[in-house]
């Protein structure tokens, strides 16, 4: 049987789908991606409104995921790169850390800013120094306990956690209390450490773009749906069946595949909302922090900071919520502007777009870096790739959908041996 011959099919166009497509490509075969979407991207998209790039939630990538540098063309989406540091808005003052030895710029700030004492400032000179020379893989061997717990046995003292620590990982984490495991919070430091925070010059989706463009004899099923999936066959919402020798379930499985309802992903979420303003009140290309007790905004940017190839003539604001305290969307939007203006001095913030994103990442223990093929392998017909299999980042996303194509590889290669 030739390789081209074989029905393998992959159901979910997320960054994992197309991966998994590409590892097949490369490797002789052809699949069908199914997608429920009009597109490309899974969580990972822009939509363009009034002129202004909104990307599904405030998103970002690290220069230093080893996977996207294997797979992505870095140079080709024209990365626009954040200063490796944060402005805290606390007290009615806007404080800028950041780490001097990155970008000679924030040091002055960095060092007079009052966020933490001198022993933190020691113990971050020292927890860059650990992370350094760690690797993954030791990392994510290590016993897990939550990041708060991790950051207080290191050494920071409350303010520090409080100020910085909390607010910016409450970010990337999706939950207020650093409850988080210690592997991801190593891992995603070290990442911070090794390169830059980026976002490409035509949204995040232009992650997702690039993937599919490198696909030539790859087929697309937009809109539409899948019900279930059975060894060597998916059925379809309309009830439609198709013959598949191999799928790959690149989304979330336990509602696709008869005996996995018991592991059903739970799921973190957040609200984004976007804003257009007359100014900035950051003036750098740095992410705002929100460390205030009872504030409902986790964190703010200027995407017009950056370099986007869709452009308007006002600023663009996002906003990212955590914890939405139960606010209907009107009553979010006039809280938003009013901690807008009362902690950030933004005032007169124009409500463009809210993105309620409910499965914005997966809820994990037992966080992993990598896997075997052998492990994405359901049955000897089906696989699954998706972040969910390691853990919530874009990172894992490109390995589960590597080692997922190389699952049904390995596969025929044994069969036909």
């Amino acid at each position: 049987m030739n390789k081209q011959d074989y029905k393998i099919h992959i159901v979910g166009a997320g960054v994992s789908g197309l991966i998994a497509a590409k590892v097949l490509e490369d490797n002789g075969y052809s699949c069908t991606i199914i997608e429920a979407t009009d597109r490309v991207g899974g969580r990972v998209k822009t939509d363009i409104v009034h002129g202004y790039q909104l990307d599904h939630g405030f998103q970002v990538l690290l220069t230093a995921y080893p996977a996207a540098r294997k797979h992505l063309d870095f140079e080709a989406l024209n990365l626009q790169r954040f200063l490796p540091g944060a402005s805290i808005f606390i007290n009615n003052e806007q404080k800028i850390i950041g780490d001097p030895l990155k970008d000679k710029s924030l040091l002055f700030s960095t060092l007079f800013s009052g966020i933490g004492n001198f022993s933190d400032k020691l113990k971050i000179l020292k927890l860059n120094r650990k992370l350094k020379h760690k690797q993954l893989a030791d990392i994510f061997s290590d016993e897990e306990q939550s990041t708060d717990t991790y950051l207080r046995r290191f050494g920071f003292s409350n303010e520090m956690i409080t100020d910085f620590f909390k607010p910016f990982f409450s970010g990337i984490f999706l939950e207020t209390e650093l409850a988080t495991s210690s592997r991801m919070f190593e891992f995603v430091y070290k990442m911070f450490g090794e390169g830059y925070a980026a976002i490409p010059k035509g949204g995040i989706e232009a992650i997702p773009k690039q993937l599919s463009q490198l696909l030539k004899t790859t087929k697309f099923r937009f809109n539409t749906r899948v019900k279930s999936i059975k060894d060597q066959e998916i059925i379809l919402q309309d009830q439609s069946k198709l013959k598949s020798d191999f799928t790959i379930v690149a989304t979330e499985p336990s509602k696709l595949i008869p005996g996995l309802v018991k592991d059903a992903v739970k799921w973190k979420s957040c609200r984004t909302l976007y804003f257009e303003t007359d100014y900035k009140v950051i003036m750098k290309r740095l992410i705002g922090l929100i460390p205030q007790t009872g504030a409902i905004i986790n964190n703010i940017f200027y995407h017009t900071s950056l370099d986007s190839e869709s452009k308007s003539d006002k600023e663009l604001i996002s906003v990212t919520v955590i914890n939405d305290q139960g606010l209907a969307n009107d009553q979010l939007i006039d809280r938003v502007k009013k901690e807008l203006k009362e902690i950030c001095g933004v005032n007169n913030a124009e409500f463009i777009k809210a993105y309620d994103i409910g499965k914005a990442l997966p809820s994990l223990n037992n966080l992993k870096y990598d896997i075997t093929s052998n492990d994405t392998k359901v049955s000897d017909c089906i696989f699954l790739a998706g972040d969910v299999q390691l853990n919530g980042s874009l990172n894992a996303a490109i390995i589960s959908g590597e080692r997922s194509a190389y699952g049904v590889i390995e596969t025929i290669t044994n069969y036909t041996a």
